[in-house]
């Protein structure tokens, strides 16, 4: 529960979500859909420790979450969280460096995810001499190379054109498939999900959102858009979220 003002300055208070209840396994791709304004980088948030519930517990590993941790990377949607004034090499070796670890050892830590995530050659470049989709690739690789337990990302994609959304969207499957960390990943994008996720969790229109129902992706990696099983899963998901998006937006409204 937040508080929000109304009118005249009153303190109104706002249930964003209500009575959600999920179960991440190790190693799962798990992907968070629905509308706009439904909770889910309030749960994103919540997870990271960066807000804490109002009711209910969280928990990483059987050990609850009070505040942020290094057992938690969290990827953000811009690129706001990258230091303008470090090179691609130096913000991925940023964590790591505030931990104490060597500097031969945390350069090749930062060589090793940069290749990972395809930025060999580039790593003396500053984040305003890379293209958006670059940028992204930094983040991830400063948030693997710290290790975490959980990688929680939170739309990380949604301000990139199509193409570089398309081409990034294969890159993450592949360092998935190198890492098998386990994903938190949030979207709106129903095709985004199906083609990452092991599981979705499709949440109606806030306030008080919910989880409406979870899906099981038992489909073989890589998937394709014009596989007919994607399809028939991506209008299963679209007739699931069309009614929350349609009260998402009345609510707007």
């Amino acid at each position: 529960m937040f508080v929000r003002k109304g009118k005249r300055g009153r303190r109104i208070p706002f249930v964003a979500i209500q009575d959600v209840d999920l179960r991440v396994e190790d190693g799962e791709f798990f992907c968070l859909l629905g509308p706009t304004g439904c909770g889910k980088s309030t749960i994103l948030r919540m997870v990271a420790g960066f807000v804490p519930p109002t009711q209910g517990s969280i928990a990483v590993h059987g050990r609850p979450v009070r505040k942020p941790g290094s057992d938690r990377g969290v990827v953000f949607q811009g690129d706001s969280s990258l230091f303008p004034w470090l090179t691609a090499r130096e913000n991925v070796e940023y964590g790591l460096r505030v931990r104490g670890i060597a500097r031969s050892e945390r350069q090749r830590i930062a060589a090793e995810h940069m290749e990972l995530v395809g930025l060999a050659g580039r790593e003396d470049l500053f984040p305003h001499e890379l293209s958006g989709g670059m940028k992204q690739r930094v983040q991830i690789a400063r948030v693997l190379a710290n290790d975490p337990a959980i990688l929680l990302m939170d739309e990380p994609f949604g301000a990139l054109d199509a193409q570089t959304r398309s081409v990034l969207q294969k890159e993450l499957q592949r360092i998935w498939d190198a890492t098998r960390k386990t994903v938190l990943f949030i979207t709106h994008d129903i095709e985004e999900a199906v083609l990452l996720g092991d599981s979705i969790a499709v949440m109606t229109a806030g306030p008080a959102a919910k989880i409406k129902v979870i899906r099981g992706v038992e489909l073989p990696r890589p998937r394709s858009i014009v596989d007919p099983r994607v399809l028939a899963l991506r209008e299963l998901l679209r007739s699931d979220i069309e009614a929350e998006a349609i009260k998402a937006m009345g609510q707007s409204e």
